[in-house]
C-alpha cells in the first residue's frame, strides 16, 4: 500500500523551493494573527467606528464611576438647611 519515492529523482520545483528562516516565519505568522484579528473584530458590525467609540464612552463612564467611588461618594454639591 505504500509508495516509496526514493526511486524517484526530486523534480526542478523542489529542489528550488526556500523555507524562510524563523525570523521571517515569525513575522509572517505574527502578520497573519493581526489580520484575523482584525477581520474577527469587524464581523458582523456595520460600523466599526461608532463601536469603538461606544466603547471608549463606555469606559469613560466606567472611569468616571470608579474615581466617584475613591472619593468616598461624596459630591461637589453640600446641602444646607437653614
Amino acid at each position: 500500500m505504500g509508495i516509496c519515492l526514493s526511486c524517484c529523482p526530486p523534480s526542478e520545483s523542489t529542489q528550488n523551493l526556500v523555507t524562510p528562516s524563523a525570523d521571517v516565519r515569525r513575522q509572517q505568522v505574527l502578520e497573519a494573527a493581526e489580520r484575523r484579528r482584525q477581520e474577527q473584530e469587524g464581523r458582523g458590525i456595520k460600523d466599526l467606528g461608532k463601536v469603538k467609540r461606544q466603547q471608549q464612552k463606555q469606559e469613560e463612564i466606567e472611569r468616571r464611576q470608579e474615581e466617584a467611588a475613591r472619593a468616598g461618594g461624596e459630591s461637589g454639591l453640600k446641602w444646607q438647611m437653614d
